[in-house]
């Protein structure tokens, strides 16, 4: 094998691992949705199976002929990345939001085994190309050099291009039929009696090894109606409301929207919100409103519908995830409506300060929570935002023992000179988990009046304000840039 063809194999395989690596977190997002804890175990698994693959790959390379092992390694690691995602459904499907040990065993089920068979390959090369001891260092730098170099072009391609341009799936079966054609083509190469190979069972030994595999992907239950550039999206009709529609993104029931009538609030938490704007501004009046993160964008629908002659700036990460807000969910030609994408940290900065009277927070779903959107730095941005007397509404979700919730609460409290935290008794008793409204002011907040609305709707929301609040936020600390231990907090 040739310097050139050996570098080049080192090259792709180890690129075609870090591929793996961050398509895993797409793959496994729609079942354990997209965290600290998520990237964590699928890094963990593919380090091991790297480890493993080159201590292994270099043994058997000092075993056996290499000559016969690198196109059969390369075959094998092709077909291994072509189950990966038939199998990562498989399991999933019967895992949903697990936690830890849920990651883990999808992330080794999908990914380990291909990590280590293409991680074996390096050593193999190694062995082929070693044919002077002196230049062992040579040969060993040369080849991790270029190893090192692959994986740094894969994690590159795959974050920057691919993700962008084609849908997960495709990225893996493609990934696995060029390693397939690639492993098949290098077996005969370097069989030494490659003049008796027939041509036609090696064309049949591809054609099985990419179709078979494929083909198991292609119809195996797909969990996303399309993907974003970073979600895992399906939009369910409502078989009791004809024109209901519900937004799923990865594990989270994020939004609900009703194509008819924009006023319809159908979750807790947004007709919570409504009564927060209800009872902090008269009857009617236009709103200036910011809203950080958009998903079915129900909530700008509902103030342009019942303030007509408010103004709506949403900033949105997903540019893909406005198109389907468009297409399937009514956001068409809304009123007063200015969709910023990109991350609202970065897209914030280009707004006016004081300009708003209303800062809506609906950026966090479930597990899946933008640390640096949680942080005093960031409530201090929103607070900047804000005209004299305006409100911050912040809608996350928590289970005991509360920690995100107790923190988030303590940060506001740090910035804004009056909070609430509004949730039925038992969650603000540490009994249950799920949506918890947060609404900051350098104003008084009115409580009586939110806690009336709710109330007219038939709800049971409770608020706590002041001593309650800070007994309830007690022993927590303030979130900061560098110190938000988010994902931690909402699973300890």
């Amino acid at each position: 094998m040739s310097k050139l063809v050996a570098g080049a194999l080192v090259f792709f395989t180890s690129a075609a691992v870090l591929v793996l690596e961050i398509m895993a977190g797409r793959l496994l997002a729609p079942y354990v949705g997209v965290s600290l804890e998520t990237f964590t175990g699928i890094i963990g698994v593919v380090l091991a199976g790297i480890a493993l693959g080159t201590w292994l790959g270099g043994a058997a390379a000092d075993r056996f002929d290499p000559h016969a092992m690198v196109g059969p390694l390369v075959v094998t690691g092709g077909v291994l990345a072509l189950v990966a995602p038939p199998l990562v459904d498989l399991f999933g499907s019967g895992l949903q939001g697990g936690g830890p040990p849920v990651i883990v065993f999808l992330a080794f089920v999908g990914f380990f085994a291909p990590a280590a068979v293409l991680s074996a390959v390096s050593p193999t090369v190694v062995k082929l190309q070693l044919a002077d001891l002196h230049e062992t260092g040579t040969v060993v730098g040369r080849l991790s050099a270029l190893g090192t170099a692959g994986a740094i072009f894969g994690t590159f391609a795959t974050g920057f291009v691919l993700v962008a341009a084609i849908p997960s799936r495709p990225i893996v079966l493609g990934l696995g039929a060029a390693l397939v054609l690639v492993g098949i083509a290098l077996t005969v190469r370097l069989q030494r009696r490659s003049s008796r190979l027939a041509i036609g069972p090696v064309a049949l030994m591809a054609a099985v090894a990419i179709i078979a595999p494929a083909s198991i992907s292609l119809v195996t239950p797909r969990p996303c109606d399309e993907e974003t550039t970073y979600y895992c999206v399906r939009v369910r009709h409502d078989p009791e409301r004809a024109s209901g529609r519900l937004l799923i993104l990865d594990t989270l029931w994020h939004s609900y929207v009703d194509l008819d009538d924009p006023t319809h609030l159908q979750f807790t938490y947004a007709q919570t919100a409504s009564d927060v704007i209800a009872g902090s501004f008269p009857d009617g009046e236009p709103l200036r409103t910011l809203h950080i993160g958009g998903g079915g964008f129900t909530m700008p629908r509902y103030l342009a519908a019942t303030r007509p002659g408010s103004t709506n700036v949403v900033l949105e990460l997903d540019a893909g995830l406005v198109n389907i807000a468009r297409r399937d969910l009514g956001l068409r030609d809304t009123p007063g409506l200015d969709i910023r994408t990109g991350d609202a940290r970065m897209t914030l900065r280009g707004t006016d300060r004081g300009a708003f009277d209303l800062v809506i927070g609906d950026a966090f779903g479930g597990p899946s929570v933008p640390w640096h959107l949680t942080t005093r730095e960031f409530v201090e941005e929103i607070q900047a935002r804000l005209r004299p007397g305006g409100v911050y509404v912040l809608n996350l979700i928590d289970y005991p023992p509360l920690g995100f919730a107790r923190a988030e609460a303590v940060t506001l409290l740090a910035v804004f000179e009056h909070v609430t935290l509004l949730a039925p008794p038992p969650r603000l008793l540490n009994f249950a988990g799920g949506n918890f409204i947060l609404v900051g002011s350098d104003a008084p907040i009115a409580v009586d009046a939110i806690l009336e609305h709710n109330a007219g709707r038939g709800d049971d929301e409770s608020a706590f304000s002041d001593a309650a609040l800070r007994a309830f936020v007690e022993g927590s600390r303030v979130l900061r840039d560098d110190f938000a231990p988010v994902d931690q907090l909402l699973t300890h």
